[in-house]
């Protein structure tokens, strides 16, 4: 036989010990796992907006304030608003850190403008 015929009618070769390893390594041909990960956020830190009593500010507009700044219905203004009366502070909602902040700054300032003495806090649930 010519050497050409040779080679082609006998088996392929056999990989070396080191390419069978990395060969079986790897799964097999034509497979292959893929892993999407993702990022791990955290959940922003909460804040209780609070309403302090005293003896000064009326309740109607206590009332005005939380409908207005905190979107309560007239029902849940009072309650919170007789809360506030009765043991002296009550909460407006919990929300992150700069929304609770805008708010307090807006409660404050909308006080001082009525002179009202109306004080509003937050802090950190």
């Amino acid at each position: 036989m010519p050497p050409e015929e040779c080679l082609t009618s006998r088996r392929p070769a056999r990989m070396a010990d080191d390419d069978r390893k990395r060969k079986n390594d790897q799964g097999g041909p034509g497979t292959a796992v893929i892993t999407k990960t993702r990022p791990q956020t955290k959940r922003p830190n909460l804040y209780r907006v609070l309403l302090l009593n005293d003896d000064y500010t009326p309740m109607e507009f206590v009332v005005h304030v939380l409908e207005r700044f905190f979107n309560k219905d007239a029902e849940a203004a009072h309650r919170i608003m007789m809360h506030v009366h009765q043991h002296g502070i009550g909460e407006c909602g919990v929300f992150t850190y700069e929304v609770a902040e805008t708010k307090v700054t807006q409660v404050m300032d909308f006080a001082r403008k009525h002179q009202h003495p109306l004080q509003c806090i937050m802090e950190k649930k």
